[in-house]
């Protein structure tokens, strides 16, 4: 490809909710920029970041590279409130020079050499352009079908020129990256993730990130009973997660001392709901901290024996912050397939020594009584434990 030809490379992104939000779009619009913005960093190029009607374009220095383009465009797809994001050429606003750098566009492609079926479509936002839409797509179509031959196929293309004329040029492209949808991250507020070592709780906070919340994470060690493999497992999860919305922070609580206490209280069967509510309160503090308004957990309905609803019930009652369940209907098959595309499945399968598991019974109750938990949670002073263990709590930055 020529870039005389092809005009300058660039990335067009395409918004998915954001346009429904009414009066307010604008507020997440502007968040969405700072996201984008953030985002990019990290990769040195200067991208100017230009708002369109439901379309954000990220124009790129003179001299950027196509390679540099896609550099970009694999970045932005992590962040959230975005569709769709396509690596584009931007042209001159004349039909001549459409023509001739769609005509360049293809050139290269798989699809030329085989003779791919083809379609063009373009979308005209500026109704001061010469040509209409319809008559747009044949003039383009009409010049690829005599210079390279491919047949026209309007219902099943092979290949698929996008044309998009906009107020000061047009952009074409021919792909593009899924985007991750939802809302942009900080658009909903705060909340602070309980983070296991496992495969749901990092599935519970990307979700919640693509609702728009911004998330610490929250990781109880069995520490002194184990050693600090859970906090290494739950770094590298945060990592893993971080690119979906940046500066994120771990916390850590050694968690072993209180287990044992529980144990020695007679909680017996009704020991992991009673652990369960002591991580909850002991949340609550750390949210408190962190000024997040939600916390967020895995647990995912029947999915395993504690999780019932009446110990997810008595679960709710150990806090006044709202607790968020985003995999409660789902099952392990669909959580699991949820872990693998995001990346943190292939970590959270790594052996480490569970907290959860630490001093565990044999047999867990499956029908906790409200109650009797409170019973147990007086003689250990369950609230001044949670502050005391909130006041060990360690922070753990990520690498820049």
């Amino acid at each position: 490809m020529t870039m005389s030809a092809m005009g300058e490379p660039c990335v067009l992104l395409k918004l998915g909710e954001v346009v429904l939000k009414g009066k307010n779009r604008e507020l997440f619009e502007r968040r969405l920029q700072g996201n984008i913005k953030g985002a990019l960093k990290k990769l040195d190029i200067r991208v100017d970041v230009r708002q369109r009607h439901g379309v954000i374009a990220l124009f790129l220095p003179e001299g950027t590279s196509a390679e540099q383009a896609d550099a970009v465009a694999r970045r932005v797809a992590d962040v959230p409130g975005l569709v769709w994001v396509h690596p584009a050429w931007r042209v001159a606003k004349e039909p001549g020079a459409v023509v001739k750098a769609a005509v360049e566009l293809v050139r290269d492609t798989d699809e030329v050499r085989r003779r791919a079926r083809f379609a063009v479509r373009s979308r005209r936002r500026d109704k001061r352009f010469p040509l209409r839409s319809m008559e747009l797509d044949r003039l383009v179509g009409g010049e690829l079908n005599d210079i390279y031959g491919l047949p026209v196929d309007l219902k099943n293309p092979e290949l698929t020129v996008h044309i998009e004329v906009d107020r000061d040029e047009a952009f074409l492209f021919t792909n593009g990256i899924p985007g991750q949808g939802g809302l942009p991250v900080g658009s909903s507020g705060r909340a602070l993730v309980l983070m296991s070592g496992g495969i749901d709780s990092p599935v519970a906070a990307y979700r919640m990130m693509r609702r728009g919340l911004r998330v610490d994470f929250l990781h109880f060690s069995g520490i002194p009973f184990t050693t600090s493999e859970s906090i290494y497992k739950a770094y590298a999860l945060v990592r893993a997660l971080d690119r979906f919305q940046g500066r994120s922070r771990l916390w850590v609580v050694p968690f072993g001392k209180a287990q044992q206490s529980i144990k020695v209280s007679g909680a017996d069967r009704l020991q992991m709901v009673a652990q369960r509510r002591l991580m909850l309160k002991t949340a609550e503090e750390v949210a408190h901290k962190v000024h997040a308004a939600a916390l967020i957990t895995g647990d995912s309905l029947g999915q395993v024996s504690s999780q019932t609803l009446a110990n997810i019930t008595a679960l709710d009652d150990a806090v006044r912050l709202p607790i968020l369940r985003p995999l409660v209907g789902m099952d392990k098959t669909e959580i699991m397939a949820e872990a693998r595309r995001i990346g943190t499945l292939s970590i959270s399968e790594l052996p480490d020594e569970d907290c959860c598991s630490l001093l565990a019974p044999r047999s867990a109750e499956t029908r906790a009584r409200i109650e009797d938990l409170r019973q147990i949670e007086k003689r250990l002073d369950a609230e001044e434990l949670a502050v005391q263990l909130a006041g060990s709590l360690q922070a753990y930055e990520l690498d820049a």
